[in-house]
């Protein structure tokens, strides 16, 4: 029945906001009581806590599956994380929007938690950089932390327009992703060129 909740409020947090949808709109849409929802959750503010851990949880989770794999160099695992990033934007796009876009409604002391958990798998992408720049398979000349958060703005911000039905699938954006991160964007004659 928990699962049934967070799945329903997904689903309405998505299409209204979560400020906009009440707990009297989740339990009417699953036809329970109010009752059995603050038997799981004592407040929507838990609720929207637990939708946020879920997601972030599972990504790391699935990042360290990626970065433990010692038959992968560091491109392989850059390319992995970030097919995995856009592949769960693609099965799970109604959470990764409320994730990005209702965090501001998280209090204090959940958004310091989701943070903190942001912040992890953040450290895990730039140790990764810093381990491909130390083994030479990253050029040391941009920062590791700029590199990083360089990353995870075009690979985050892709759950607002990425519709994985569409002419690209995620295989092929992760490479364009991974390609323009390791190789920008210069064709080879005009490389020489710097700013």
């Amino acid at each position: 029945m928990k699962d049934k909740i967070i799945e329903t409020s997904i689903k309405l947090f998505d299409k209204k906001g979560y400020t906009a949808t009440s707990i009297k709109d989740i339990v009417e849409k699953m036809d329970v009581t109010k009752g059995t929802f603050y038997y799981y959750f004592s407040s929507k503010q838990d609720l929207l806590r637990d939708i946020h851990l879920d997601y972030i949880e599972n990504l790391i989770s699935q990042q360290e599956d990626i970065l433990r794999n010692t038959d992968k160099d560091c491109t392989e695992k850059l390319y992995g994380i970030i097919h995995m990033v856009i592949s769960n934007i693609g099965t799970k796009r109604e959470s990764a929007r409320i994730f990005f876009r209702e965090m501001r409604h998280l209090s204090e002391k959940h958004i310091e938690e989701i943070t903190n958990k942001r912040n992890l798998f953040r450290k895990n992408y730039q140790q990764l950089i810093e381990t491909g720049i130390s083994l030479g398979e990253f050029k040391s000349s941009i920062p590791p932390d700029m590199l990083t958060f360089g990353i995870l703005g075009i690979t985050n911000w892709s759950y607002y327009w990425y519709n994985p039905e569409g002419n690209i699938d995620e295989e092929e954006l992760a490479r364009i992703y991974t390609d323009i991160i390791l190789n920008g964007v210069k064709s080879i004659k005009k490389a020489g060129i710097t700013l």
